[in-house]
């Protein structure tokens, strides 16, 4: 966001111009009203500001570019030319339209811009002889270092909010991408689990009418084989929606929430879960917390509809290298064999991309293990 940018998101031209115009009108009542001895000059100069002025506050010209600093060098020795020859005749007209140059300089310009301006005219009220001129300059080098203070608080706070919008944008990218692809998980899994489940169901109702026509003894044990099957998918649905509800963390107890995690799957599936791990603070923020009870979730519910396994083990453990999670089945295991790190399963394109994906979020350590027609084993280290 840039000086200009800032200037407009605070509504500032408009004031700005509109004092700048009312100035000048405002002098020339005044000097109209005093005696015949005011120099005709001071009309002339007065005159060419407000003339000048006027087009400018139309179309906003200080705002771009050149036309900026052409008005502020426009404004900066039309100052100077009050305080010159007229700062004893009309000296609260020189002293206001120096407050309006320092608040224009601030808003409209970088504090380079703004600290030429104030030597300048601070420089010059010191050489200018008479009294009025010396009580000028005072007013000149204080105002002035306040306008310069406030030119380099400006300029900070313009960084901070370009970094913060810089952040937004990059989390708002972060967030658009991880809902792309939980939705793309959530639709994969939906597909190859509970929408797979149904389509066999109707297969086997359709077979199970043909039948029941022609046997309906076959019919009736076919019958309770469906009743199994629809058992099946109703946990099976159950697994899938419990995955999708937000983790339940336990303040910082993240071993406490992972224990009725692994309970509530025990619960649910049936399995047996072998449950190790103390119920101790982790000390990891909530975010990651949650994304760690999501991860165990996730290789749970992988158990449940991939491997065919009849017991579990769920470790959690924190040590000075981390927190480290494992679980460990004794089902089917993958179509593979042996042990690999997360950077050889994204190389090989093996293993789950959800878990993958969660791990590289944490920035932890990932081991897939598989021991086909023994089990396998995922263990994670996250960094706290």
């Amino acid at each position: 966001m840039t000086v200009r940018q800032l200037s407009s998101l605070f509504g500032w031209p408009r004031p700005i111009t509109a004092a700048r115009i009312a100035l000048a009108a405002l002098a020339l009542a005044r000097i109209y009203s005093l005696p015949n001895h005011i120099s005709p000059a001071l009309h002339v100069v007065l005159w060419i500001f407000l003339v000048y002025t006027v087009p400018l506050a139309i179309q906003n010209g200080w705002q771009r570019g050149a036309f900026g600093l052409l008005a502020l060098f426009g404004d900066t020795v039309f100052f100077l030319i009050l305080a010159g020859f007229w700062a004893d005749v009309m000296p609260w007209l020189t002293t206001a339209f120096y407050i309006l140059l320092t608040v224009e300089a601030v808003a409209f310009f970088r504090p380079v811009e703004v600290f030429l301006v104030v030597a300048t005219c601070c420089g010059f009220c010191l050489l200018v002889p008479g009294s009025r001129s010396i009580a000028l300059a005072r007013t000149a080098i204080a105002a002035g270092g306040m306008t310069c203070v406030a030119s380099v608080w400006k300029r900070r706070l313009e960084r901070d909010v370009t970094s913060l919008k810089t952040h937004l944008l990059e989390t708002q990218k972060a967030k658009e991408k991880a809902l792309e692809s939980e939705r793309q998980r959530i639709a994969s899994d939906f597909h190859d689990g509970p929408l797979q489940s149904f389509i066999s169901l109707q297969m086997r109702l359709d077979i199970l009418r043909r039948l029941l026509e022609r046997d309906l003894a076959s019919g009736l044990e076919d019958l309770r084989q469906l009743q199994s099957l629809a058992q099946s998918q109703v946990r099976e649905l159950r697994a899938f929606l419990n995955s999708m509800r937000p983790a339940d963390v336990d303040g910082n107890n993240l071993m406490a929430s992972a224990r009725r995690t692994a309970e509530h799957f025990q619960k649910e599936s049936g399995i047996p879960v072998t449950f190790l791990g103390a119920n101790t603070p982790v000390g990891l923020p909530r975010e990651a917390s949650a994304e760690v009870l999501q991860m165990l979730r996730e290789a749970l519910h992988n158990v449940q509809k991939h491997s065919g396994a009849t017991r579990v083990a769920v470790a959690v453990d924190k040590s000075d290298r981390g927190l480290e999670l494992s679980v460990d089945d004794n089902g089917r295991g993958f179509a593979f064999s042996g042990s690999y790190s997360l950077e050889e399963l994204e190389l090989l394109r093996l293993g789950p991309a959800s878990l993958k994906r969660r791990a590289r979020s944490l920035n932890a350590e990932m081991v897939l293990e598989s021991r086909p027609g023994r089990g396998a084993g995922l263990k994670f280290r996250i960094p706290i």
